[in-house]
């Protein structure tokens, strides 16, 4: 039988160069783990580190199920398609048994701040490939989200966060998902200016999901061959979901069918979708070939809410749109104070919007 190694010796035993740093000015670390790593040496690694340090992981794949909750920690691999995050069988700790990938976790009141995953890919966990809740701004650059039961990347409670080149495909549910949280309802979150921009979004179940959340763009992402494109979704909670912006997106023939749920009905050839939100801006989005037969089909458009809360003061201008059906523009809301004008587009429910 094989020792358990202690803490420390698990630290070693991980690490490749542990550069020293002056004793009378110690400043950041590059931590540099070694391939064929075990799940408990990755954590120990992680939890011994200090602020401003990096932590570099191998090329191969290494053990997922892992927390990172220390603040302005980089952890990094050698590119997305060269270290992958995947299941293991001995991983254990809270993230692992949750089912995700990858977890940057603070506390209510005293969010990880400042931390950046980059240059990594997490795939085929039950749950999501990275779970970020209660952070500050946090980055989340190339990195490659496959295959993992419900969202690519996700996080909850959050602010200031910056989602950008990321790849996610074949997700159970969401591509990127920003929710104010994952486990109950509530007034919208302002997650003061974060971002969604740049990535690439193909074959979830839907692109981005962006549910009970305010003060943040969605800018420049590819999104297509999903169920539904881009999901902006409130209802009737205080302060509403809204408040936001959906904007230069190439959101194309997101025509995959995924079947209803008890809270949803199916979804099938949905551009971008506003429901129960106030003054939502989307402008400048091309959106193209998307088209079939759930009430929400069509390029862009208004829906109540599952409550009934219906869409206000919803801004749609400067948008490009063919091909989508039954129609480009689809009003199907009792909202009140919407402008549906200056898009480019040929049909649209109830006439006039083009």
């Amino acid at each position: 039988m094989t020792a358990r190694l202690a803490p420390a010796a698990m630290l070693a035993a991980a690490l490749l160069t542990i550069p020293a740093a002056p004793a009378q000015a110690a400043g950041p670390t590059v931590h540099r783990l070694r391939a064929g790593v075990t799940p408990q040496a990755v954590q120990a690694v992680l939890d011994a580190a200090r602020p401003g340090d990096t932590v570099e992981l191998p090329a191969g794949t290494v053990p997922g199920g892992l927390t990172v909750s220390v603040d302005r920690l980089t952890l990094r691999g050698q590119g997305p398609g060269r270290t992958v995050l995947r299941p293991d069988t001995g991983a254990t700790g809270a993230c692992a048994a949750a089912g995700h990938g990858l977890c940057v976790t603070g506390l209510p009141g005293s969010p990880v701040h400042g931390v950046r995953i980059e240059a990594l890919a997490v795939e085929g966990f039950t749950k999501d490939g990275l779970h970020a809740s209660q952070t500050d701004a946090l980055t989340v650059r190339a990195v490659a989200a496959r295959a993992n039961g419900q969202q690519g990347v996700s996080t909850d409670a959050s602010t200031g966060s910056l989602l950008t080149a990321v790849e996610a495909s074949g997700n159970g549910q969401a591509g990127i998902f920003v929710a104010n949280a994952v486990d109950h309802e509530g007034g919208a979150l302002d997650t003061d200016g974060s971002e969604v921009f740049g990535n690439r979004l193909t074959g979830n179940r839907i692109g981005v999901v962006l549910r009970r959340v305010r003060n943040i763009t969605v800018e420049a992402n590819l999104i297509g061959d999903n169920c539904g494109g881009v999901f902006v979704v409130g209802d009737e909670g205080v302060p509403r979901a809204g408040a936001l912006t959906v904007r230069d997106n190439t959101v194309d023939a997101n025509n995959r069918y995924c079947a209803p749920n008890p809270r949803l009905d199916f979804i099938q050839g949905t551009g971008i979708l506003l429901t129960g939100t106030e003054d939502t801006v989307v402008t400048g989005n091309r959106v193209t070939g998307n088209t079939g037969a759930s009430p929400m089909s069509g390029g862009i458009v208004l829906f109540h809410s599952l409550v009934g809360a219906p869409n206000s003061g919803a801004t749609v201008t400067g948008n490009l749109l063919s091909g989508n059906g039954p129609a480009d523009i689809a009003d199907r809301d009792t909202g009140s104070g919407n402008l549906l004008d200056g898009n480019v587009c040929r049909t649209s429910l109830p006439a006039g919007h083009c």
